[in-house]
């Protein structure tokens, strides 16, 4: 039985406020962040694709297809993406030492301090987003 069929009790009053007050929230962290990322020069993409980068588990730096599935894209817009990124100087493409089929792509001193000071500047809402969330499961 997928999750679609699963039989769930029906929703109450309080199931859609707290839907709602999260959707709420998550779109204004989303505008916020918009308005943040150019105010700083950068796409909200180009910071995405810097903060996945940074962000990557156990390494900094990630795959094209890493960030690809990071980044919900297709393959060749992510290639673009980081096209734009590397004439900026923010990232750099280097071949990996253990599997020459991948690109790793890493971070550039003028990348790292540009994604800093723009996370920085997304703490407090992300802290009442994170706040929400932890409602929204309650």
């Amino acid at each position: 039985m997928s999750s679609a069929q699963t039989p769930y009790p029906p929703l109450g009053k309080l199931d859609y406020l707290r839907l709602s007050r999260f959707r709420y929230r998550l779109r204004r962290f989303m505008r916020l962040s918009e308005r943040i990322c150019q105010e700083q020069g950068l796409t909200p993409l180009q910071y995405q694709l810097l903060l996945h980068v940074r962000g990557f588990p156990g390494r900094d730096w990630a795959s094209i297809a890493e960030l690809a599935e990071r980044l919900q894209a297709q393959h060749h817009g992510v290639v673009a993406l980081i096209d734009r990124c590397e004439r900026l100087g923010l990232v750099e493409r280097r071949p990996s030492r253990t599997d020459r089929r991948v690109v790793e792509i890493h971070l550039l001193p003028p990348g790292e301090e540009r994604l800093e000071r723009i996370a920085r500047l997304h703490q407090d809402e992300l802290r009442m987003l994170l706040e929400e969330f932890a409602q929204a499961e309650a």
